[in-house]
């Protein structure tokens, strides 16, 4: 059967696509990029804000136009929609002929088995998949230098405002030596960057083994010979340790770099929130990451508007926001979602509210990194080649401070006709403006 998917959301649904990809094609399924040649369409849904739930509505129903006028025989939806709302789905959009909770990876084969003998409406909502369970091989739909290693799923922490706990259940850590076994195949494939996501990666372990076991799998990762670049995403700050910190000290292919979700520096937001965090304590563990790791680069995401912010709330945020000098920042405005606890607080702050203090912050954001940035100028730094932008005739790509497809990019001269993505090369900055940076490589300047 040809077979056209979308993927849509954040870099863990890209890994279930991934995996999707390869048990259909281990059944013989054949994988076209137009749906109107398909006779199946698949689309792997987000649902973790308003506008991710628009996005994958908006895809599942430009889908079904291809039911009434292609060849589209079946329409299947998986991922975090279809786990929120299988059986809405199922009877607000009649073409659905499948829906399959986000994680039950085999359940998309063995959903099409069942079309095929004539089943209708199919509804499958059993326990998630973890890792072991799956094949460690799996297609790529990244570049080719880069990839994402998922290592848990699912989270316990049952913050006010988020979905995701009873999207993807209780945090389940994938088996250490699964995850190991993975990551040698990619490397195998040649991936130069390799890329650690979970819900929260800092709790890998607790659960499965009963203590955190990050760090061990980093340093285990880092000692695959051919890997270049280990990253790491999503680390509360509440589990960042000595033991983890010492990693990133250590470790030298495991980039300087930390993406640490904080939300809100507000005690009395952060606690309406669900964080089990402080300012004084956000601040404590800033200062000794940069303190202990010079040099380490600091992601965050920030959240405005949550029921009861109060103008003061905000402008301490905005202050925290100036004080800690973050490296990257991303800011996204509350997005009230049913079944969360924050769907009923009162005290909702309106969306025009929102929007003002969403662009203030983003304000202070762009006004940091360009001065941030211009610091940087006179430097040499090692970038990984992401490929070449034809507008500017120029390669790009990022330095250890910024992750793919978030961060900035380090745009660079050469005179070569060309350089293979995944190469590391000596950069020697030139300029730089709100973001990103300019430079010429070492040896051809």
């Amino acid at each position: 059967m040809d077979i056209y998917f979308e993927s849509l959301g954040c870099d863990k649904n890209l890994v279930d696509t991934e995996k999707m990809l390869t048990l259909l094609a281990e059944e013989g399924h054949k994988l076209t990029d137009d749906p109107a040649s398909a006779q199946c369409g698949v689309v792997n849904t987000c649902c973790f804000i308003n506008d991710a739930k628009t996005e994958s509505i908006e895809a599942i129903l430009g889908l079904s136009e291809y039911k009434a006028s292609a060849g589209l025989k079946y329409l299947v939806v998986v991922g975090c929609l279809a786990s929120r709302y299988p059986d809405e789905i199922i009877k607000e959009i009649p073409e659905v002929d499948a829906v399959i909770a986000g994680s039950r990876l085999p359940g998309l084969c063995e959903a099409l088995r069942r079309l095929e003998k004539g089943e209708k409406h199919i509804v499958d909502s059993g326990e998630p998949a973890t890792g072991e369970k799956l094949p460690e091989k799996r297609m790529s739909s990244t570049p080719v230098h880069f990839t994402y290693l998922k290592i848990a799923e699912g989270c316990d922490r049952r913050c006010t405002y988020c979905i995701i706990p009873y999207v993807k259940g209780k945090y389940t850590s994938f088996d250490f030596d699964s995850i190991l076994e993975e990551a040698r195949l990619l490397e195998e494939r040649g991936i130069t960057e390799l890329i650690v996501i979970a819900q929260e990666t800092t709790r890998y372990g607790i659960d499965r083994y009963g203590s955190k076991r990050l760090p061990e799998l980093l340093r285990a990762l880092c000692a695959l010979p051919f890997l270049k670049w280990v990253r790491v995403m999503y680390c509360y700050p509440e589990e960042i340790d000595d033991a983890l910190i010492e990693v990133f000290k250590t470790e030298k292919k495991l980039c300087k770099y930390i993406d640490m979700p904080i939300q809100h520096s507000s005690d009395a937001v952060l606690k309406k929130m669900g964080r089990r965090m402080t300012r004084a304590r956000l601040t404590e563990i800033i200062g000794k990451l940069r303190s202990e790791v010079p040099g380490i680069s600091i992601r965050t995401t920030l959240l405005v508007g949550f029921p009861g912010e109060t103008q003061e709330d905000f402008e301490d945020l905005c202050d925290f926001v100036r004080e800690m000098k973050f490296n990257n920042l991303g800011v996204f405005k509350y997005s009230k979602e049913e079944n969360t606890p924050a769907f009923g607080f009162k005290e909702q702050v309106k969306e025009s509210v929102k929007k003002e203090r969403y662009k203030e912050l983003m304000t202070i954001a762009r006004s940091i990194s360009k001065t941030e940035k211009e610091k940087i100028p006179g430097n040499i730094l090692e970038v990984i080649v992401d490929g070449f932008d034809s507008k500017k005739r120029m390669f790009v790509g990022r330095s250890y401070m910024d992750a793919p497809e978030i961060d900035s990019v380090v745009y660079f001269e050469s005179d070569s006709e060309s350089l293979l993505s995944g190469t590391i090369v000596n950069v020697r900055i030139k300029q730089s403006d709100d973001y990103d940076l300019y430079g010429t490589m070492i040896g051809e300047e």
